[in-house]
């Protein structure tokens, strides 16, 4: 039997058209906006970080890192509060079905450099999670507190801006947790997250780079088809996604 190979665009043009992203821009003025980052760190998102960071420049990440440069700037200048997860593990403690990856004390589990600036900018507070979901990783297993919950309760936030990396993994498991226990009565004022779609990326491993470093085909992660789902999956639980955040600065 012949086999027949999709190419990542003709795949996102037909997944697109089945599963369909609503963008949308949102005002944010008059809001009691709040914006978390997720993992914007180098064993992501810088050029050889580590195992799982990238191996050659990639556009989709380059946007994503200017576009959180760019509007963390402007909720500072706002007074908006700022919340940013790092990816950070125990080194030799696994976290399948990645290698090893951001342990702490090897840097990878910090800001790459274009953000570097945000640790000590007034209004940020960064959070170090160990885990993929940032609400589980950001919760104290001897008390049960969850530390993004108290920032959110204590900065009064009903918007919550969410970008960062990866669109389909962490960021995914991160909004989708939060609009459960949103919708539990976990989150305090919380009504709205709205994840800003230029300030997401994913990462890219097609399908026969998969199969030429010796994996299985289901390690295949076309970026741009991965991207879109995770927004899709997203949308799908509630999230709005937004490709334009309006906001007046003073």
């Amino acid at each position: 039997m012949t086999e027949t190979v999709i190419s990542p665009a003709a795949a996102l043009e037909a997944v697109a058209a089945a599963l369909p992203v609503r963008r949308t821009a949102v005002p944010l003025t008059g809001k009691r906006v709040g914006k978390l980052d997720v993992d914007p760190v180098k064993g992501f998102a810088a050029i050889g970080g580590g195992n799982l960071a990238l191996p050659a420049a990639n556009a989709q990440v380059s946007r994503m890192i200017a576009e959180i440069d760019r509007t963390d700037r402007l909720f500072i200048e706002s007074g908006y509060p700022i919340a940013v997860f790092l990816d950070t593990h125990e080194p030799g403690k696994p976290e399948y079905p990645y290698p090893p990856h951001c342990e702490a004390g090897s840097g990878e589990e910090n800001l790459v450099e274009e953000l570097s600036w945000l640790d000590g900018a007034p209004g940020v507070t960064l959070m170090r999670k160990d885990c993929i979901n940032g609400v589980v990783g950001t919760t104290d297993l001897a008390t049960g507190r969850n530390r993004l919950f108290d920032w959110i309760a204590a900065n009064g936030i009903e918007t919550l801006v969410v970008d960062g990396i990866c669109t389909d993994i962490c960021v995914l498991q991160a909004v989708q947790a939060l609009l459960s226990a949103r919708n539990h009565g976990m989150t305090g004022p919380l009504r709205e997250i709205v994840v800003y779609e230029p300030g997401c990326a994913t990462y890219d491993l097609p399908l026969d780079t998969a199969r030429g470093l010796g994996l299985h085909d289901t390690a295949a992660h076309p970026q741009r088809v991965a991207h879109h789902m995770g927004l899709y999956l997203m949308q799908a639980s509630g999230a709005v996604i937004a490709d334009e955040l309006l906001l007046q600065t003073p």
